[in-house]
């Protein structure tokens, strides 16, 4: 207000008070020294202005403040008259002034000189925060427009302060006090220190909520509709919000009107409503309600419909004569993600349908509603844009894409689009937004898919110490390698590989210099050749491990050193005793073992049932090289596994790093050759206890391995309106490891299971198989291979943060599983169970970590301790 009565004073001495000095026709002096007076008593006389000066703003040029004013040179202007008036407010309007004058300098016959003094509003050098914490001022600077080095006006502060009662007040303080005073900095000539000191007081609370004039629902379920606004000091609301914020509270009387629309009271009002002050830190709330009467929905008839008949479009509202009339109900059945006639339309090309509920009639306590539905054209998709990918090759995308130019649009295949491009692991997935835009006149459509790219190549550098040193391993995982680039170099080089198809190049190495090494690479292309969706992928690994020499066997440490090699190496906690770092100092290089091998993967995507699934086939290779290896029945020779592994597999999961909906699963069947079916040779005659006999009898290993693995993911809230969702995860699985021979079962392929999933063990010997709560392998030990396996689990997650940069989800779960030694004791009823908590972290560079706590229930073997409360740690996969 005194910045407006002092805008006008200004403004009316500007007009009256002399502020252009200038000679009309009346001249009182002609000393050029001196500056012309005007004779505002006299007639206004037009003159041409010859030439504009600027004093007093040395941070802009002179041609920006003078554009300012509306003059210019050349121009014609009344003297005294508007045009010098209007120019005034002008600079006043802009705010960046604090005092603003235009004189005349000189007159020369019709010609005029003008000069506009101005004075600057001052800079600010500091902006202080007083009463805040760290991330409420962080969040304030980036709110409330205030910056260093900006010039600060009285409606720069008023915003300020309404930004940041506002900001507190959104976060319950509604009696926040903001106070914001300058000062002139004494080091910088026209800069002013900003002082905000902000006084938050108590946040304010819900003490009572008084609800009257309902009947039909209880007041105490009408407070539990309220989402955001709950009573403090009421058990029931231990976990909810008790602050009061005025927004939400207008949001949770809407969700009472709707609740009651639910229930068929169609009149259903908040008919009176207040806030009371109870005390400086709660309110009172009061409401008072009229239901209405209750309605019932008796016709429903159907027009303008010619492509559906009315009985089918009545099975899909699942809305019949006689039952309550729910509104909620009805409006999800029609305008939601959930309208099933809707996508039944738009599925077929007809996106310029609508269908409008009408209540033609209203008898007694009895509707009729009337379905007008405008069916319009088929839509067909005219052009398909895609914005904001700078990784991949425009084509990898495209290939990916249900929808394209020329086909009709469906509401099905534009999300099925979306879907896959979010499996491909190469956009956040929570930024993937379709831009549709309809063109009714020719009956297209254009479609756009705006997409955030983000990183997906992974870099693992580990180091662990155990029995004999430290292990070291590297992992460089490409996920947009391009063999086609290969030997092409240039732009299409954006690192130290080419990039561009989509394609994948794993190479990892860990080792820890004498004891063990372990190399691999692989390559995986999801489009062979391009053109169909059929996957292809090459492997090859190698790995050496040695093992201690005889003469620490013959020690006195003898026994401790069996117990703790197996705990160390095998994960059989319970084996752990002693003190055994004098390992590395008996490294025997003659006792090892040695294995190196290939596989060569062929996937299809198919049709039918859907086309989710996938069929693949994998043939692969390995040789085991053993030497006084002491650990498997054979203990010197040469072993061969050459298997075939089929698998069918079906993924409908919308997310691949936190899936909100869908399911996955699996069945494989990994299968050698029945070697013994066609040899002719008798293997109970076989020695066990002769190494020739075992070299002989396993030169060949063979097998038939089976495998069932699913997951499904329940979202607790609508996933496509609430990104951070909880979800609900559920998982069976179960393993078999099967012989064609009883005398000449598979020392290797067996299942370990217990623990992370993560023993090094698996790499060579086993499948390694995570039980929470247990020991790893404390449910396979020595000796006792596991030859069956089943896990059963129920996990509840709450996404935590889901960035492009970073995703994190806290979670808690419930898991049983065991595993057999001998396949006909297999009972999925005799389980080892767990519960515990969690936190994932998914880091676009490393991949996959976190960290679990859980607790076995169950002994195992009669051992208490390999139980109980185990942490677990996850590095690079995920359970």
């Amino acid at each position: 207000m005194h910045y407006r009565i002092f805008s006008i004073l200004v403004t009316f001495i500007c007009l009256f008070g002399g502020v252009l000095t200038t000679a009309a026709q009346n001249v009182n002096s002609t000393d050029e020294t001196e500056k012309p007076v005007i004779l505002y008593s006299g007639t206004p006389k037009k003159y041409e202005i010859a030439d504009i000066k600027v004093e007093g703003a040395p941070n802009y040029e002179d041609y920006v403040i003078i554009g300012l004013s509306g003059l210019s040179k050349g121009q014609t202007i009344t003297v005294p008259g508007d045009e010098i008036t209007q120019a005034c407010k002008r600079y006043w309007r802009h705010g960046l002034f604090s005092d603003v004058e235009i004189t005349a300098d000189k007159l020369e016959d019709n010609r005029i000189w003008l000069t506009i003094h101005l004075t600057m509003r001052p800079r600010v050098s500091d902006i202080r925060y007083n009463g805040v914490k760290k991330s409420e001022r962080e969040d304030l600077e980036s709110r409330i427009g205030m910056i260093k080095g900006g010039q600060i006006t009285p409606n720069l502060v008023d915003r300020a302060k309404t930004l940041i009662k506002r900001y507190f007040d959104d976060k319950g303080f509604k009696n926040a006090d903001v106070i914001i005073t300058q000062r002139d900095d004494p080091e910088k000539k026209n800069e002013v220190i900003v002082n905000i000191d902000i006084d938050k007081k108590e946040k304010v609370k819900v003490h009572e909520i008084t609800i009257v004039g309902n009947k039909a629902v209880k007041t105490k379920k009408l407070k539990r509709v309220m989402k955001k606004t709950n009573e403090k000091n009421k058990l029931v609301n231990i976990f909810r919000t008790k602050k009061f914020i005025e927004d939400n509270y207008e949001a949770d009387k809407q969700l009472i009107i709707d609740k009651y629309n639910e229930l068929g009271y169609r009149d259903a009002a908040i008919v009176k409503d207040s806030i009371k002050a109870y005390d400086d830190r709660t309110v009172d709330i009061f409401m008072q309600i009229d239901e209405g009467q209750k309605y019932y929905l008796r016709n429903v008839t159907w027009v303008g419909n010619t492509l559906y008949p009315s009985e089918q479009l009545n099975f899909l509202l699942r809305m019949k004569k006689g039952d309550v009339y729910n509104q909620k109900l009805l409006e999800e059945r029609t305008t939601s993600d959930d309208d099933a006639i809707g996508n039944l339309y738009y599925n077929n090309g007809y996106l310029f349908y609508n269908l409008e509920p009408v209540e033609v009639n209203i008898v007694g306590d009895s509707i009729d509603l009337e379905m007008r539905i405008f069916e319009g054209r088929q839509a067909t998709i005219n052009k398909i844009s895609i914005k904001g990918n700078d990784r991949l090759y425009e084509n990898v995308v495209r290939r990916e894409l249900r929808t394209r130019p020329g086909e009709l649009f469906s509401r099905e295949d534009l999300m099925r689009s979306m879907r896959e491009i979010q499996q491909m692991g190469h956009f956040d997935p929570e930024q993937i937004k379709p831009d549709i835009q309809p063109k009714p006149e020719d009956g297209t459509v254009d479609i756009g898919y705006d997409l955030v790219s983000k990183a997906n190549d992974q870099v693992e550098f580990s180091a662990g110490w155990g029995q004999t040193g430290v292990i070291g391993k590297l992992s460089l995982k490409f996920t947009n390698f391009s063999l086609a680039n290969l030997l092409h170099p240039g732009e299409n080089y954006r690192g130290i590989l080419p990039q561009g198809d989509g394609q994948t190049l794993t190479i990892s190495g860990q080792t820890n210099a004498k004891y063990y090494q372990s190399y691999s690479i692989s390559f995986y292309d999801p489009w062979f050749g391009g053109k169909r969706p059929n996957a292809f992928s090459v492997s090859a690994f190698y790995s050496r491990q040695t093992d201690i020499s005889s003469q620490y066997y013959n020690s006195a440490y003898r026994n401790n050193y069996y117990n703790s090699y197996y705990s160390g190496m095998y994960g059989y906690g319970m084996y752990n005793y002693g003190n055994y770092s004098s390992y590395e100092n008996y490294y025997d290089p003659d006792k090892s073992i040695q294995m190196y091998g290939l596989a060569v993967m062929f996937g299809k995507r198919l049709k039918w049932p859907d086309d989710y699934f996938q069929f693949t086939a994998e043939l692969s290779y390995q040789r085991y090289i053993l030497s006084d290896w002491q650990y498997f029945p054979v203990t010197n020779g040469k072993c061969n596994n050459l298997s075939i592994n089929l698998t069918l597999s079906r993924s409908s999961t919308d997310n691949p790093i936190y899936p909100r909906q869908g399911s996955e699963f699996s069945l494989s069947a990994q299968i050698t050759p029945p070697y013994s079916l066609l040899d002719g040779k008798d293997y109970s005659k076989y020695n066990t206890s002769s190494q020739e006999d075992m070299n002989n009898m396993h030169r060949w290993i063979e097998y038939h391995k089976w495998k069932f693995k699913s997951k499904i993911y329940i979202p607790l809230m609508d996933p496509i309106s609430v990104k951070r969702t909880p979800v609900v995860m559920g998982r069976v699985e179960f393993g078999l490891l099967g012989h064609y021979n009883k005398y000449k079962k598979s020392p290797f392929e067996t299942f370990d299971v217990g623990g992370d999933g993560m023993t090094g063990y698996s790499s060579y010997a086993t499948e390694s198989v995570a039980l929470r709560g247990y020991e790893n392998s404390s449910l396979t030990p020595y000796g006792s291979a596991g030859y069956a396996y089943t896990r059963l689990g129920l996990e509840l997650r709450y996404p935590l943060m889901l960035e492009t940069s970073t995703s994190i989800y806290a979670l808690t779960f419930v898991e049983a599983g065991n595993a057999w030694h001998d396949v006909g004791k297999f009972n999925p009823f005799e389980l080892k169970r767990s519960a515990g908590v969690g936190v994932r972290i998914f880091l676009p560079m490393i991949g996959m970590m976190g960290i679990d706590w859980a607790y076995g229930f169950d002994k195992i073997n009669g051992y208490s301790n390999y139980g109980g409360s185990q942490f677990h740690f996850i590095l690079g996969q995920e359970f």
